[in-house]
Parts: structure tokens; C-alpha cells; sequence
């Protein structure tokens, strides 16, 4: 039997008070829609059918933009009237083939774990349908479980439908089902809207098949939490700390110190070596790989970058799309923008900025610099206050500079330019082309200086 999933992202979330579409609201840098897409690729479905309607455009637009591995598996339906979940997993069925188990997820719940919902196809043997329950410390707002006194499931009564002694039930639905097709080809078009919304609801599915003697199953999951959907902005700010607490106790887990796991931001994928040591309020986007005995100082913002073994990364430095090796120094408050290599026992120091910058073993950048389109050798020593001038306002130019070279503080080295292996660059020096230095030599350029005595300094 293949599998196909079905996602409603159709809804406005008018609770948001945004004019973004609810689903494309972000838990970790990444929409709430995506996670669901992400976790309904972990179970080789044959399809997964997107329901969308408000602002359809711009969610279709973040489908088109998912990695092609995505995208090859998402078509998409469009709810043109909001008129309940019902309505809306009967939009996506003219594609979904008869004697395929469907699977209906939201877009708005992009916590829930694969595993669980593995679980949840897997109670569909031998049934219709199978509903996903949990338990909530505070059932308010969620459809309750109604049970025959055969304890099994008799029917799902929204909120605002619940009688006072409902209302008491603390099993809730979540929404998210399991059922075969052809069942769902035959019973969604018979659904009622006699309800306090006036609309087709889903769940009013289960009620329907149990009346008739269908088998209808109920799993209970483990946790509330992890289920939890989104319709307001302070229930994201909810997912997305229990979303990092996830990735903090996983990295904790696998061996990694955090020095207060409630201040860690992970909106990517983080791989660790052994002791690696994270300080509070680090933020890791995109692909982060750090090496063994790495240390991330407190305020570091990481994206896409490779740090190898015995690195230090000080405090607030900002570092995105660089290769770092072993045993470097950086910052702290030093920016590193893409396109960086630094080799081994690299330091980058306080307020230095370099980008598509290459530098060599041993090579010393301590203060106040920028180093950009500029392959540098190793053991080189970089002073205060040194630019690389790699733009004449219209195109970039590369500046080389080769081994033991000793740039003296307030250079510019004006590209294109090279400087030899050996050569000595003396403070307060402009190097361009112009200038030819053998290796080992001495450059120094020096204004003659004008000394006025009894100067008459300006007064208001």
C-alpha cells in the first residue's frame, strides 16, 4: 500500500496579526510549512499534496523555492474558499490515488516527530481510519475525544459544539489522521456544516464511520507539546524554545558542553566534535561542522562555516561561509563574510573583517583591518589599521602577498598588487603596482614633515 500526505496550509491565522500567511511564519529560520514537508519526506510517501488558499501565491512560491529533492514530491491544490478542514483534504483528492493510505498533517504544527507519525500509519492496520490523540494539561480550544462506553471511539466534538461535561475531557484532537482513500473519496463529500462555524469539518469524519460500524482507531501520543499547532505569535515563540530545547538536549546528549542550554540558537544543522564548549546566546545557521576541543564564545552568530580541532571563536564575532582549520584564534568582534580559508594557527583579532580572503599558516591579522579578495601566505603579520583597497568603485581587484611578509600598521595595498615573500612594509605605507620590491626588501613611503611654530589654532 503506498502512502501519500496531505497538508493543509490554507489558513489565514488571523490570531498572527501579520500579513505574512500563518504557515510561513518561521520556527528556526525556516517556515513551519517546510519542517512538516521535511518530516513527511522521512516517510517515503508517493506524493505530498499541499493544500493551500490564502495568499496562495506566496506559499506556492516557498514550495517552488525547496530544495528539488522537495519539490519533486509536493503538487500543490488550491482551497479558493476557507470553508474547513473537510472541505480542504477533499481539494487535494482528485489527485491522490484510490488505493493509496492518506495521511493529513498541518502546516502549522511543525513539531511533530517522524516517528510518532510512523506510528500513526502503522495503527491503520486492520482499520479505517486511525486519529492521533494526546492528553492536554489544558484542553481549551481543542476538539474532544468522545469514547462509547466500549471506550472506543465514538466521536470528536469541537470546542465551540461541546457541551459543559465535554468540555471536561482533557483527550484532544489533534487533527492530524490517518485513512484509506477510498474512504475518504466516499465519506468527505457527505460531510454537514450544521455546525457553530458553518463549516466541513474533518473531524466529524471519525463520528460518521464509528455510527456506521467502520473500525476507527485512536493512538495516543506520548507528548502533548510536541503536537502543538501555531495561531499566535506567543504560541510560536512556544515552538520555537521547545524546538531549541530539542536541539540543546541532543547536542548535550552527544557529548557537547553548553553553558546554559535555554541560550542556544540552532537554525540549521550543527555537527560536534568531542568537547566542544558553546557559550550563551550562539546562533548557528545553515551547516555548521565543528571540530574536536572547539570552543564558541558567548554572542558568536555561525553560518555555513567548517571550524577545526583546538579553534577558539571569541566573543560576538560573526562568521558566515568560511573555512576555518585547526587550532585558529578569532575575535573577538571579528566578522568573517563568505568565502574565507584560513589555515592552521590563523589568528583574526579584534574588529577585523575579511572576505574571499585566503591565509596562510601562522598568518597574524590582530586589529582593526580589512582584508578582502586576498590570498596571503603564512607566517605573515598583519598591523593595525591594514586595508586590502580591492574596489575602484566599479570592479574588484585581487592583492597577493606572499610568506614572512611584515605589513606595518596603517598600510593600503592598493589592487591589483603583489608583494614578494620576505618584504618589509613600513607603517603609514601606500603599496600599489608601481611599486617593485625584490624579496626581503624594505617598503616606505613617508610625507616630509612641516613643523609651524606658534601655530594660530581656530576659535569660535
Amino acid at each position: 500500500m503506498s502512502l501519500e500526505i496531505v497538508i493543509l496550509a490554507a489558513g489565514k491565522g488571523k490570531r498572527m496579526h501579520s500579513a505574512l500567511p500563518k504557515v510561513l511564519h518561521r520556527v528556526a529560520n525556516r517556515p513551519m510549512l517546510e519542517h512538516v514537508i521535511r518530516t513527511s519526506a522521512e516517510l517515503n510517501p508517493k506524493a505530498i499534496h499541499v493544500v493551500i488558499g490564502h495568499m496562495a501565491e506566496k506559499v506556492e512560491q516557498m514550495l517552488n523555492d525547496l530544495p528539488e529533492e522537495l519539490r519533486k514530491l509536493v503538487t500543490i491544490s488550491v482551497q479558493e474558499e476557507q470553508l474547513g478542514t473537510g472541505h480542504a483534504v477533499n481539494c487535494a483528492m482528485p489527485k491522490v490515488a484510490d488505493d493509496s493510505d492518506v495521511l493529513v498533517l498541518y502546516g502549522d504544527t511543525p513539531l511533530t516527530p517522524a516517528d510518532l507519525l510512523k506510528d500513526l500509519i502503522a495503527s491503520l492496520a486492520g482499520n479505517e481510519l486511525s486519529v492521533l490523540s494526546a492528553i492536554a494539561p489544558n484542553p481549551y480550544g481543542y476538539g474532544r475525544i468522545i469514547r462509547g462506553s466500549d471506550n472506543k471511539l465514538k466521536a470528536i466534538v469541537e470546542e465551540k459544539d461541546a457541551t459543559d461535561e465535554q468540555r471536561k475531557i482533557d483527550e484532544v484532537n489533534t487533527g492530524m489522521i490517518v485513512c484509506k482513500a477510498s474512504v475518504l473519496k466516499e465519506y468527505l463529500p457527505k460531510l454537514k456544516n450544521n455546525n457553530a462555524q458553518g463549516e466541513y469539518y474533518l473531524t466529524d469524519l471519525s463520528g460518521q464511520l464509528s455510527s456506521e460500524g467502520k473500525a476507527v482507531n485512536i493512538l495516543i501520543a506520548p507528548d502533548f507539546d510536541i503536537l502543538s499547532g501555531v495561531n499566535s505569535k506567543p504560541q510560536l515563540a512556544f515552538v520555537e524554545r521547545l524546538y531549541q530545547k530539542n536541539q540543546a538536549d541532543k547536542l548535550m546528549v552527544a557529548g557537547v558542553t553548553l553553558a546554559d542550554p535555554q541560550r542556544i540558537d540552532v537554525r540549521g544543522e550543527l555537527t560536534c566534535g568531542e568537547d566542544v564548549f558553546i557559550d550563551i546566546n550562539c546562533i548557528f545557521e545553515g551547516k555548521v561542522v565543528l571540530g574536536n576541543n572547539v570552543k564558541i564564545c558567548a554572542g558568536c552568530v555561525i553560518k555555513n562555516c567548517t571550524i577545526g580541532d583546538n579553534s577558539v571563536i571569541s566573543p560576538y564575532s560573526v562568521l558566515e561561509d568560511s573555512e576555518i582549520k585547526k587550532a585558529a584564534t578569532i575575535g573577538p568582534f571579528a566578522r568573517l563574510r563568505p568565502g574565507n580559508v584560513l589555515e592552521d594557527n590563523v589568528h583574526v583579532g579584534n574588529f577585523v573583517e575579511c572576505k574571499k580572503a585566503h591565509l596562510g599558516v601562522g598568518t597574524k591579522a590582530g586589529h582593526l583591518s580589512y582584508l578582502g579578495d586576498a590570498e596571503i601566505g603564512k607566517d605573515v603579520n598583519i598591523g593595525a589599521g591594514t586595508i586590502t583597497c580591492n574596489y575602484d568603485g566599479a570592479n574588484k581587484f585581487k592583492t597577493v602577498i606572499g610568506d614572512d611578509v611584515f605589513v606595518g600598521s596603517d598600510t593600503q595595498l592598493v589592487a591589483p598588487v603583489t608583494v614578494k615573500n620576505g618584504v618589509t612594509i613600513g607603517a603609514g605605507t601606500t603599496v600599489t603596482r608601481r611599486i617593485k620590491a625584490n624579496e626581503g626588501a624594505l617598503i616606505i613611503t613617508r610625507a616630509q614633515a612641516t613643523v609651524i611654530d606658534n601655530y594660530p589654532r581656530p576659535h569660535k
